[in-house]
């Protein structure tokens, strides 16, 4: 099969721009997740959940989202453990987060890549 797709898609491709063909798989490459083990994949999913619940407003931005959280000592700690957990496994991701000195929020910023904002609601649903 691997065989008749190298000899079709040149075929299929030929005076067409190639250039456009190659940019989308290398976008593809990049955002993947390396998610593997059903220990990450529990804890993945545990955290998650958590953080959908608690979380009090979401923005969407051009490359991601921005979610509002209370401002405790214990949401930063959730919120740490969900990053280095994501940080092991979705590489493009650029998380940002900004904690109030007065406890009230605290923001986490979830952006990355173009096609980001697409993962996060497919593979995450954040």
């Amino acid at each position: 099969m691997l065989c008749v797709a190298a000899i079709v898609l040149p075929l299929f491709l030929n005076g067409q721009d190639k250039s456009n063909v190659m940019k989308l798989n290398v976008e593809e490459d990049k955002l993947s997740c390396k998610l593997t083990t059903p220990e990450l994949q529990q804890r993945k999913a545990t955290v998650v959940a958590e953080l959908k619940k608690l979380m009090l407003e979401k923005i969407e931005l051009d490359n991601g989202y921005r979610y509002k959280f209370d401002g405790s000592d214990k949401m930063l700690d959730l919120l740490n453990s969900f990053i280095k957990t994501e940080r092991l496994c979705c590489e493009f991701f650029t998380f940002t987060l900004t904690a109030s000195n007065d406890k009230n929020f605290t923001w986490l910023e979830l952006s990355g890549p173009t096609g980001t904002k697409e993962f996060i609601d497919g593979e995450i649903g954040f």
